[in-house]
């Protein structure tokens, strides 16, 4: 299969570039990637041009406009519109060029707030979603539909997969609108230089689970190689089905780093979803598990940030 033309949205992005290596590391040579200079996924014309010339038989749909809590709170236009344009634009020029199969890249922020736990896949529009990122999973929600009812009417084999959170090389470290692990990094690592205590959001108590963004990648080529819609249903979590407290997860972090000054949780801030874990036993019984445990995988993401900042 590693003879095909596979077009990777979002290649420069933390999950777009480990499938780009995943695919690279299989073997694949004909990777098709584009910058947003070159295509505004967010306009028609544009995406249809490119799959007019291009022709990718295979798509990964990893593109989107990404952030953690501050940014979602901040620019939920930005998030909803641009998110939606893309899926649709994308997800459409897919079925009108002749693509065999379209990976949907999601995210765990699609399920209710106050979802049992550990989160299964038919728990999706069962309650109100987390305020703070609803303009987001609203757009997320509305790609999976779209893929599923593609199916249903045209006969696609378009897929969805919902990974939990990720991490790992050439994450956005940016303090004002990366996701926490990330920002946990990059603040140990300043506090470490500068001295002083760290001060975090929240109380320290949400649990969360985290999948480092190579596994996810291997997850993404092994579904797009081995498994169908009729399999897969109208998507599947990935993830490892393990959590860990924001504390913990900070204690952690500080320790990989170095970091051995205090830690100040300001309770004023929110502290978002309470518990986020993935039920992954669909994906399981597909036959994939994740490989990279989490203590690794943070200190070779630091390794990363320390190359890519100057560190």
């Amino acid at each position: 299969m590693n003879n095909v033309r596979v077009y990777v949205a979002g290649h420069r992005g933390l999950v777009g570039s480990a499938i780009v290596r995943r695919l690279e590391a299989a073997g694949y040579d004909q990777i098709v990637t584009r910058t947003h200079a070159e295509l505004d996924l967010t306009r028609q014309e544009e995406v249809e041009a490119f799959f007019e010339a291009e022709r990718p038989e295979y798509v990964y749909l990893a593109a989107a406009k990404v952030g953690g809590i501050g940014a979602n709170s901040t620019y939920p236009a930005q998030f909803i519109y641009e998110n939606l344009a893309i899926a649709l634009n994308v997800i459409e020029a897919a079925r009108k060029y002749g693509v065999k199969k379209l990976l949907n890249l999601g995210s765990s922020c699609i399920y209710p707030k106050f979802a049992p736990q550990p989160i299964k896949e038919e728990y999706l529009l069962t309650g109100p979603l987390e305020p703070t990122n609803e303009a987001y999973a609203i757009a997320k929600i509305a790609a999976i539909k779209l893929c599923r009812y593609y199916n249903q009417q045209y006969g696609t084999n378009f897929i969805s997969l919902m990974p939990t959170n990720l991490y790992g090389p050439g994450d956005n470290y940016d303090l004002e609108n990366s996701h926490v692990l990330p920002a946990l990094i990059r603040k140990f690592h300043e506090a470490k230089k500068a001295g002083g205590p760290v001060v975090l959001w929240g109380d320290g108590s949400p649990m969360r689970e985290f999948l480092h963004a190579d596994d996810l990648a291997d997850a993404a080529v092994f579904l797009m190689e081995h498994a169908d819609a009729k399999d897969i249903g109208e998507f599947v979590n990935v993830g490892t089905g393990e959590d860990i407290s924001i504390k913990n997860l900070a204690e952690l972090v500080a320790r990989i780093v170095g970091y051995s000054g205090e830690i100040v949780w300001d309770t004023s801030k929110p502290n978002g979803t309470p518990r986020k874990l993935l039920d992954v036993s669909r994906l399981a019984a597909l036959g994939w598990k994740y490989k990279i445990g989490l203590e690794a995988g943070i200190a070779s993401t630091y390794k990363d940030f320390l190359l890519r900042h100057n560190r």
